[in-house]
């Protein structure tokens, strides 16, 4: 029996080149087009918050979608951390990469990614854009971060490897991300293109790492990053490179599964030439799962596919490598578990990481500890809003989260929030009330931050600073960091301080 049999794939040009494809679409249910385009030989569609209401509308949305496309691979953004489809109403109850990083217990990281893994199962969906494994070499990185596992290559590719079998062992696939590394980036390819100028060898002795160990675990894709890497290819981004497609990950890393791009729709990707110029470059540079963005259309869609046509009737691209790229897609779909007629369950199953471990991996200064053991109470809790990037969107974070899901009574409930952002400035530091807890994500990057904080500590000496991003190198601004958003590194910050503040009953329960 020939591969194209066992694929599913056919004569039909134009249906190998839809295979190729992987629109969003807005809404909770499957547009008429959509389910359509899914019986043409659309590769699948990926899911973002905006499609997501609850776990047992997932179910039945990836129910339909599959149902119209047996071979269709329902793809979402689950890191287990900041970044989280699947609990974007609620934060994820995971520590996150840069935690698991730091607590450096791949058995642990091997349980969390097998937790992600059995809530996408639960929910019909088959390809994770997880683990996240890009190095964070610089930490003033605006889009990884605590994505990340951490800086340290040979502890990123330990983690990346437990993350995929964890993750691979529930049947979901798993995509290692974002090739060849966007950990040494100060710019987000999201609104612009990063350019990593760094030899060869550095690649390999750092960024490759991690990836290197994912493939070795059996990693089934590979995402690719829209960034310029100067030095091996001068034009093109990673994406759209032949050199780093085929030569390096392809030849150089032996990957033999999909490799997908990250959305098209970004910058990086398509600033220059449009979305479906860039989808025609990322085939030819030997991509073969075309991730196009968050809000697609079936005109678009007719666009793109008349792009990749055009490309081959002018012998650009090759047929060849539109119906490989169509049978790697196919082949993947086909070995994913059915979706279940049970209904989801997406909160783990086996309780949440253990509070104390989560909290145990924080770095709090000693002068942190004393001004907590010495208050009284929290007064006030100035939370500092930034712009979240677009990979993490606007789900709940940190301790606030936390309180917004449980109810719980804590310190947190007595304590008067007051919220700081770009437009809406400090108030007199004399006006608040009590010890102050100040809490914001990756503060060292945002001047209003910095000069909030300052401002704080030149007047009052009861002000205790949490990051709850990545902190900078020197922990200028982090009194305490967490390394980590989600809402059970929030959880964990609450019972972290409750813990260290002297008053016994404010973390009654």
């Amino acid at each position: 029996m020939s591969d194209a049999a066992t694929t599913g794939a056919g004569a039909d040009l134009r249906r190998d080149i839809l295979t190729t494809l992987l629109p969003g679409f807005a809404g909770t249910e499957a547009p008429e087009w959509l389910l359509r385009r899914l019986a043409d030989g659309l590769g699948g569609v990926c899911v973002f918050g905006r499609n997501i209401a609850g776990a047992e509308q997932l179910r039945a949305l990836n129910a339909s979608l599959r149902a119209a496309n047996p071979l269709a691979v329902v793809a979402i953004d689950e890191e287990g951390g900041d970044v989280t489809r699947l609990f974007h109403d609620v934060g994820a109850p995971y520590p996150g990469n840069a935690l698991l990083g730091r607590i450096d217990d791949v058995a642990l990281t091997e349980r969390v990614a097998r937790a992600v893994g059995e809530a996408l199962a639960a929910t019909g969906c088959t390809l994770a854009f997880a683990p996240d494994v890009d190095v964070n070499s610089n930490p003033d990185n605006p889009v990884i971060g605590v994505r990340s596992f951490g800086a340290d290559p040979g502890l990123a590719g330990r983690h990346a490897a437990a993350w995929v079998r964890g993750l691979q062992g529930t049947g979901v696939a798993a995509s290692a991300k974002h090739f060849p590394g966007h950990g040494d980036t100060a710019a987000d390819s999201h609104l612009a293109l990063p350019v990593v100028d760094v030899p060869l060898e550095t690649l390999r002795t750092r960024e490759l790492v991690p990836f290197r160990a994912a493939v070795a675990a059996g990693t089934r894709t590979i995402m690719t990053s829209h960034i310029l890497l100067p030095r091996l290819d001068a034009e093109q981004p990673a994406t759209l490179s032949p050199r780093l497609v085929q030569d390096l990950l392809r030849d150089e890393l032996g990957f033999g599964g999909v490799v997908v791009t990250d959305a098209l729709d970004m910058h990086g990707a398509s600033g220059v030439h449009g979305i479906p110029e860039a989808a025609v470059r990322a085939l030819i540079a030997g991509c073969d799962l075309l991730c196009l963005g968050s809000d697609t259309t079936d005109d678009e869609l007719d666009g793109i596919v008349a792009a990749i046509e055009g490309a081959i009737a002018t012998g650009r691209a090759a047929v060849d490598r539109v119906r490989e790229a169509a049978g790697r897609v196919r082949a993947l779909a086909a070995t994913a578990p059915a979706v279940p007629t049970s209904p989801a369950v997406v909160e783990p199953r086996n309780g949440a990481v253990d509070l104390g471990r989560v909290a145990g991996a924080f770095e709090a200064t000693d002068a942190a500890r004393t001004r907590l053991a010495a208050a009284p109470r929290i007064g006030t809790v100035v939370r500092i809003d930034t712009v979240a990037n677009i990979a993490i969107g606007s789900a709940p974070w940190g301790p606030f989260a936390a309180f917004a899901a449980t109810r719980a009574t804590t310190w947190l409930d007595a304590a008067r929030l007051v919220t700081v952002s770009a437009k809406a400035p400090l108030p007199d530091p004399s006006s608040l009330d009590g010890a102050v807890l100040v809490v914001g994500k990756d503060l060292h990057r945002h001047p209003f931050a910095v000069a909030a904080v300052a401002a704080l500590r030149a007047a009052r000496d009861d002000v205790v600073t949490v990051d709850m991003g990545w902190p900078s190198d020197d922990r200028a601004l982090a009194d305490v960091a967490t390394f980590g958003a989600s809402r059970l590194v929030g959880e964990a910050l609450i019972a972290f301080v409750g813990r260290s503040v002297a008053l016994a009953a404010v973390e009654a329960t």
